[in-house]
């Protein structure tokens, strides 16, 4: 039986096209301009309640902002891009989103986000999230793409079920984070389930 055909990926190393744009959003580098709007939601303890880290001071916001300024291209496998999330008719900046190349070999990628909550309902997310997913499966061409979250996050759950991504493990109490033990969950999608996403089947 004939090997399945492995599908081109871009020649390393690779940065998107960026903005990479959306109907209503660009994703693009961060600026250490960004610092005031990225502060305003990373300083927040509401927001950073289900996360690893903060929430942050300003000492803390000005070297996380530092670091994302520098993630814009992908090199080897490991490697990350972290970019702002505005709205183009305003040019407000609602949140980052993160996208991890967990292994070149494998063709494995990962996704991450944070919003302002005085942003959310209006589909921000998910749209950005979706950029996230085709950027993966249409430009680097990966066969999955998982999400992490606390268990005890069911918004970013309702996001990632959006997004139709699968539920597929839930792993007991095997994090301790801000003094007690949490669950993690994880999401994914293949690339033959984005594909059908895309382009479903037409009804006989």
């Amino acid at each position: 039986m004939p090997l399945p055909s492995v599908p081109q990926t871009p020649p390393l190393p690779y940065t998107p096209d960026y903005p990479i744009r959306t109907e209503r959003l660009d994703l693009r580098p961060v600026t250490l301009d960004d610092f005031a709007a990225i502060h305003a939601y990373q300083r927040r303890p509401e927001v950073c309640r289900y996360l690893y880290w903060g929430p942050l001071d300003e000492a803390g916001s000005r070297a996380s902002v530092t670091a994302k300024t520098t993630r814009t291209t992908l090199r080897e496998s490991g490697d990350v891009l972290q970019l702002a999330v505005v709205v183009r008719a305003t040019g407000v900046l609602v949140g980052d989103v993160t996208f991890v190349w967990n292994s070149r070999e494998h063709r494995q990628g990962g996704i991450g986000y944070v919003f302002h909550p005085d942003h959310a309902g209006h589909g921000y997310a998910t749209e950005a999230g979706r950029a996230l997913l085709k950027l993966g499966f249409e430009e680097l061409q990966l066969h999955r793409i998982q999400a992490e979250l606390d268990g005890r996050n069911t918004a970013s759950a309702r996001l990632l079920e959006r997004l139709g991504m699968r539920r597929e493990g839930h792993l007991r109490e095997n994090e301790f984070l801000d003094g007690e033990w949490a669950d993690e969950v994880i999401y994914a999608m293949l690339a033959r389930e984005w594909r059908a996403q895309r382009h479903p089947a037409p009804r006989q």
